[in-house]
């Protein structure tokens, strides 16, 4: 296939100055770069011709030689070998300085070993726990039990069995990195037999296989605090998987779902619930004894002419704050109930209730505005 033409490649004009070159490379070549496409041959055509185009433009005397004669004036000037080069290179670290190491894949650059540094951290893990309404309330102390990883007693972690040791990788010679070659650059990738870290055992733990690690059933107390929400997460601190190799343990995090309460539901530190009362409570007025979410009884007074749906709040009866201790409110949600079946002498007073009141027998309707 015929070559384009290199500022058609990094779609800039002839007159673009060299940070107009860099930019239009440099967006190029990060959106297809074959570390971040893998197997995506397109993508991997399309950075070598943009590469191949900025080392050209990139070079004053390379450019004017394509200006004036097009590819016949640049012909073996392209690739590792030509001269000029380093010029180019040195602004492809530029270009990629602050691409975490994209520069070093592409020419095999300053980085020489891709061997891991630092001890690896084990991996986190999720606990989900269901509670109850009232110990998500005030609190509870709760035991669970699940599956982590912990260093094998045998080898300590190092997966070789006791008194052998590590052998450098015989893939990557201890480098921890192999390269693939395309071209005129080759990619980094980390060895796929230590991986990455350069060494391996001469001779597997017994135990473990070599891995290091080991399932375990744990078992471990968690302490809900008072107003716990649902979905609430709480960290347990090196509770998770063993790291690796001796690496620090990662955490548990307990994912809390509470299970719906009968009579209560809650909004915020605030309970709520509906209480029925009788249409002559209603109407006279009453003093009944209402529980709570602790299973006391509270004496409410009921006001004479109370209406349906009506909101009575007890004050300090809802949920505690874990920090501050103060407490949430009950609001109590008036059902007045009508009686399905009433004897002949109830009917008699209803009836001559009615007619002592005058009751209305084509009612207006109520303004909305009352309703809110």
């Amino acid at each position: 296939m015929a070559k384009r033409d290199y500022y058609e490649v990094l779609g800039v004009d002839r007159g673009a100055n060299k940070e107009d070159i860099k930019r239009a490379y440099r967006k190029i070549a990060v959106a297809n770069h074959p570390d971040r496409n893998p197997g995506d041959k397109a993508a991997e055509e399309r950075f070598k011709e943009a590469t191949e185009a900025y080392e050209i433009l990139a070079d004053d005397k390379r450019r004017q030689a394509y200006d004036q004669f097009g590819f016949a004036g640049v012909e073996g000037m392209s690739g590792a070998g030509a001269g000029g080069f380093s010029t180019a290179y040195r602004d492809f670290e530029d270009i990629f300085g602050d691409f975490g190491g994209i520069f070093d894949s592409f020419f095999g650059g300053r980085r020489q070993s891709g061997r891991r540094e630092s001890v690896q951290r084990g991996s986190d893990l999720r606990y989900d726990l269901e509670i109850e309404f009232k110990e998500a309330a005030f609190g509870a102390r709760k035991e669970v039990s699940y599956p982590k990883e912990i260093s094998c007693d045998r080898c300590s972690g190092s997966g070789s069995e006791p008194g052998s040791g590590k052998k450098t990788c015989p893939t990557c010679g201890g480098a921890g990195q192999v390269r693939r070659n395309s071209g005129f650059f080759s990619i980094a990738q980390t060895c796929p037999t230590c991986s990455g870290e350069g060494t391996i055992v001469e001779k597997p733990c017994s135990k473990c296989g070599g891995n290091g690690l080991l399932k375990k059933q744990q078992k471990i107390n968690v302490t809900i605090p008072s107003g716990v929400e649902d979905g609430r997460r709480i960290r347990i601190p090196e509770q998770g998987d063993a790291g690796p190799r001796g690496g620090p343990p990662g955490d548990l995090f307990v994912v809390i779902r509470i299970r719906s309460h009968e009579y209560f539901e809650r909004d915020g530190f605030d309970v709520y619930c509906v209480i029925p009362v009788s249409f002559t409570q209603a109407a006279l007025g009453a003093e009944l004894l209402v529980p709570t979410l602790e299973d006391k009884r509270v004496k409410v007074k009921i006001p004479a002419g109370t209406q349906n749906n009506k909101i009575l709040r007890l004050r300090n009866e809802g949920i505690p704050h874990a920090s501050s201790g103060r407490r949430g409110d009950m609001y109590i949600r008036i059902l007045v109930t009508v009686p399905q079946r009433l004897s002949t002498r109830s009917k008699a007073l209803l009836k001559e209730l009615a007619e002592a009141e005058g009751e209305e027998t084509s009612p207006k309707p109520v303004p909305l505005t009352d309703l809110r």
